[in-house]
């Protein structure tokens, strides 16, 4: 298995180092969310992703205290939830997750979705600088950001945004906008790197799969690896925790790569975030 010293680190835009593979709690039950970040954590995961919306940010903060490791070795991403976007609820939004969470700061704090028809997330951006500049996050950047979002961004505010996370699996490359956060040091994250599972069965995968004697899965996570993108797999099972992080013992060819990109179909398992305006009651 790896360690976690193996697993690289990505450098952000303004100097933090984040490892480029994490574990994501999206969709973990809340009673269950401890016991699982804590598997991770003993696996060695030193990254773990979660949001308000998820509604598991106290387990996730209670594994990260108990775990021994100092704090300063895990790596813990939020995200602010959907109902907090005017700027002094965001800002209060942020103080909650420190609250649940229980721990000192973050290391990423994200804008979970545009939110284009609903509320001005500019606006919302200027509230993220100000936490930013509170010194209680390393970093801020924003999920499910389409190149317009990000340019509004550019033009109008200060901060541009460290990470962009987004969907990403191999029916949905967003190669056009991988590029463009590349272009401007903007590092993408890829949520739903399997597809919701429903890449495993592809016929491509499973072949390059056979050939390097890996399981589906583990051919799709290095090939997000390979390409330069954080990931952030989740399971609650201790024997699939450890399969997805044993991803830095083989390589795949560029071919395989190359195939694996092939399959792309723009082929979305989530909402389109130009028309995604949900907010929590």
């Amino acid at each position: 298995m790896a360690t976690e010293n193996q697993v690289p680190s990505i450098t952000l835009n303004n100097g933090v180092e984040i490892p480029q593979l994490g574990f994501g709690v999206f969709q973990i039950p809340p009673e269950q969310t401890e016991a699982a970040t804590a598997t991770a954590l003993e696996v060695g995961y030193r990254h773990i992703d979660t949001a308000e919306m998820y509604g598991n940010e106290e387990g996730v903060g209670k594994a990260v205290r108990a775990s021994g490791i100092p704090r300063d070795q895990i790596f813990v991403t939020s995200k602010l939830n959907n109902g907090f976007h005017e700027p002094e609820a965001a800002l209060a939004a942020f103080d909650r997750t420190l609250e649940t969470l229980d721990i000192d700061y973050l290391d990423l704090f994200l804008v979970h979705w545009p939110l284009p028809g609903v509320l001005d997330y500019v606006e919302t951006w200027k509230a993220m600088e100000k936490m930013y500049e509170g010194g209680k996050v390393r970093a801020i950047g924003v999920s499910n950001f389409q190149q317009h979002h990000l340019n509004r961004l550019f033009a109008e505010t200060t901060v541009r945004p460290a990470v962009n996370q987004i969907e990403v699996h191999p029916y949905l490359t967003q190669d056009p906008l991988r590029a463009f956060d590349r272009e401007h040091e903007i590092a993408t994250e890829a949520w739903s790197p399997i597809a919701q599972g429903g890449v495993l069965g592809d016929p491509v995968i499973e072949r390059i799969a056979r050939r390097v004697e890996r399981t589906p899965a583990q051919v799709v996570l290095r090939w997000h690896i390979q390409r330069g993108d954080i990931v952030f797999p989740k399971s609650v099972t201790r024997s699939r925790v450890e399969e997805n992080f044993a991803l830095f013992d083989f390589e795949l060819s560029d071919a395989d790569v190359s195939d694996i990109s092939a399959l792309n179909k723009d082929e979305r398992t989530g909402p389109d975030p130009d028309k995604f305006n949900y907010i929590p009651e």
